[in-house]
């Protein structure tokens, strides 16, 4: 594969798998209607779509690598770290996110009771009709529910007002381990990849310590370029790449048009003196 940073790739987006709005085959024809020349569905703790994903790719000559954005608490905050060109048959993969998956039907309980306290009745029975999953329910599932019963505008405003930390429908919950999420993704042969970096609300030293531990786990990437990224940001983790001589990857995070502010592929090229992971990626 080229290390060419010019490249469009778009390594981390989502399907109907987990919290996205379109099957995977749709993702991946979508993504090959916009110029994207390597694609990696990166669904939540999920591989249920990785093959068709590939089928459809590999007719339309679309270069594609298995990917999963795997969740991860660190400091009281969750973190993604996705997985890239990994053996999704792996079995310590397979158990590992068997394994994240079992917590989140217990979680999506609390965060219903959590918000019938708050007024909102059956917001579990209402968040389930938008998940194609029913082994995952997450937070843009209850998101979209509160949106389509008129109590908020979009999905941004419900997560501002009813779902992060010291809002009525947030709850706790305990994901993997940093170093659990990398060492499934480097058993199965893949390399890991801190997820769109900015959004986290970590202090400068626990984020300092964030990349601390990921590397001595045996991360070797940091998303640069994500869609979730303003230009100061990437400027940012530019640099933290550069200082920490980690690979850089380039991601839209596309879940839908109506939800992302990114399309697939149409992110900002990485910085050209940065070695991008697909250099890595076979």
């Amino acid at each position: 594969m080229t290390g060419d940073f010019s490249m469009n790739a778009d390594l981390h987006c989502h399907s109907t798998v987990s919290d996205g709005w379109l099957e995977p085959e749709a993702v991946v024809r979508r993504a090959a209607a916009n110029g994207v020349e390597l694609l990696a569905l990166t669904d939540h703790d999920e591989l249920g779509g990785l093959d068709e994903a590939a089928r459809v790719a590999g007719e339309l000559g679309l270069r594609f690598v298995n990917g999963v954005e795997i969740s991860v608490s660190f400091a009281g905050e969750t973190i993604h770290i996705v997985g890239l060109g990994f053996d999704h048959r792996h079995p310590a993969l397979i158990e590992g996110l068997k394994q994240v998956r079992s917590g989140r039907d217990a979680r999506a309980r609390r965060i219903s009771e959590a918000l019938e306290k708050a007024g909102i009745r059956d917001a579990l029975g209402g968040a389930r009709q938008f998940a194609r999953n029913p082994d995952l329910v997450s937070r843009a599932h209850f998101a979209r529910f509160l949106v389509a019963s008129g109590v908020m505008p979009d999905v941004k405003t419900v997560f501002e007002h009813y779902l992060v930390r010291g809002k009525p429908g947030f709850v706790e919950h305990e994901w993997a381990s940093l170093e659990e999420a990398v060492g499934w993704i480097r058993e199965a042969g893949g390399i890991a990849v801190i997820a769109h970096p900015a959004r986290y609300r970590l202090s400068t030293a626990a984020l300092e310590e964030l990349f601390d531990r990921f590397v001595a786990a045996g991360g070797e990437a940091v998303e640069v370029v994500s869609g979730a990224h303003s230009e100061d940001e990437m400027r940012r983790f530019a640099s933290i790449a550069r200082r920490r001589n980690l690979l850089a990857s380039r991601a839209s995070d596309f879940h839908g048009e109506s939800e992302s502010p990114v399309d697939l592929g149409r992110c900002n090229p990485l910085p050209s003196d940065l070695t991008p992971v697909w250099s890595r990626l076979g």
